[in-house]
């Protein structure tokens, strides 16, 4: 439902408002504990995993508007939860709105902060 969300509000901008989009190398992402309070950025290279606390977190790959790697960047990420040995978030997520497709996770919240290039 929410990817289905998301490629409607995509493709229902205007053609003269789209611009060219270029592939990160990777990405940024931030991973809030709620229980410490701790945030932590993750650098990944697309196609890498990482580890943190109970979660593998993995990024596909990086998008971005030519001239705005970071306001309007969008990953896809995959993330497992090794205490619940199941796949808790998969999908594109959008660094100008986080909560648009976000993960639904008791102790962590994760999102994009931008692409990042070579």
């Amino acid at each position: 439902m929410r990817a289905a969300l998301i490629a409607l509000l995509l493709a229902a901008a205007p053609l003269a408002a789209q611009e060219e989009v270029s592939r990160g190398s990777g990405a940024t992402l931030r991973v809030l504990d709620k229980i410490t309070g701790k945030t932590e950025d993750l650098a990944l290279i697309s196609g890498q995993d990482a580890v943190i606390g109970s979660l593998l977190v993995g990024l596909t790959e990086c998008r971005y508007p030519e001239g705005n790697l970071a306001g309007d960047a969008y990953a896809y990420v995959t993330i497992d939860d090794g205490n619940e040995s199941r796949r808790v978030f998969s999908g594109w997520m959008l660094a100008s709105s986080p909560a648009l497709n976000a993960l639904d996770h008791a102790r962590y919240d994760v999102w994009v902060l931008r692409c990042t290039t070579s």
